[in-house]
């Protein structure tokens, strides 16, 4: 296994397809019982400026099971709010002493300028921006699609929902087509991002349904939604044009998977008990991103020589 080494992850732009295998791999290693020991002290601080519970507390997990310190930061006390920009926030918690920031910030893209800046050395880990990236959401979501079928080839896969508003949509769709499966979208036509085009083809959603390997269905995004459409959302409705019911869940292949980002809004994208049905993988989810998270911090560790 090549371990990876990267100054920073932002984005699943930075990783080939051989990349993404190897944070697999190494994540595997890690749910195998994989030890690692740091050759100085090291310490995180997770900046999140938007609610998180998965990727916030898994981050922690893994920074802990790395032997990392954690730093607090609540973005509601923080300098922020008196202007601070995100840059002098940083350069501040890296001349304190810390090693590895994981952000999640509602502006789309902005590490661009903090990755480039030649002052600044502490690492980052993006833990989602706006509508853009989530390479950690992404790298998990592989690695449960890996461990179920042990390659990405010919694979069938669909993404359906709220993609426009979904990074969890943008960086899987890229990343699984860099991968090899066959990538497909559906959901409400409003909601779809033609720029995704050329990851895959939009459809039916009921007929797709009975073709596709793995089924990754996203969350409806109120917070990101208009004020008009979120008055107008029918959530039944919803679930009976897009929602994954008990008559749907039938038509899936025996060997199937359902993925989900997390939350989920039960009797609105699934129906509340096929959540932990066989097909679903959604927990399964939360387990492998603290090892996913494990890799992703111990290349950041690797680059600045603390592992």
């Amino acid at each position: 296994m090549v371990e990876q080494i990267q100054a920073n992850l932002v984005s699943i732009d930075q990783l080939t397809a051989d990349d993404a295998l190897d944070f697999i791999h190494e994540a595997q290693a890690f749910k195998a019982g994989k030890q690692v020991h740091l050759l100085k002290p090291a310490y995180a601080m997770n900046l999140f400026f938007e609610d998180s519970t998965r990727t916030k507390t898994s981050f922690q997990m893994a920074e802990m099971k790395l032997g990392m310190q954690v730093l607090n930061f609540n973005a509601a006390t923080s300098s922020v709010n008196k202007g601070e920009s995100l840059y002098d926030t940083l350069r501040t918690i890296e001349e304190i002493g810390v090693n590895i920031a994981v952000i999640r910030h509602s502006q789309n893209n902005y590490y661009q300028g903090l990755v480039e800046a030649p002052n600044l050395k502490i690492g980052i880990a993006n833990a989602g921006d706006g509508s853009g990236q989530h390479p950690s959401q992404c790298l998990l979501d592989m690695m449960t699609i890996y461990e179920q079928f042990e390659h990405f080839k010919g694979l069938k896969v669909l993404i359906n929902g709220d993609i426009r508003h979904s990074r969890v949509a943008r960086s899987n769709a890229e990343m699984l087509s860099r991968l090899g499966a066959e990538v497909y979208f559906s959901g409400p036509e409003e909601w779809f991002d033609p720029q995704l085009e050329r990851y895959g083809k939009f459809g039916s959603f009921t007929e797709l349904l009975p073709k596709m390997d793995v089924i990754n269905i996203l969350r409806v995004q109120h917070e990101r939604l208009s004020g008009s459409s979120n008055s107008q959302f029918d959530e039944q409705a919803y679930r009976k044009q897009f929602g994954i019911t008990s008559n749907r869940i039938k038509v899936l292949k025996p060997d199937a998977i359902i993925l989900h980002p997390a939350p989920v809004n039960r009797g609105v994208e699934i129906d509340d008990e096929l959540v932990e049905s066989p097909h679903s993988r959604i927990f399964t989810q939360m387990k492998n991103g603290v090892f996913v998270r494990m890799a992703i911090l111990s290349s950041l560790l690797r680059y600045q020589k603390l592992l």
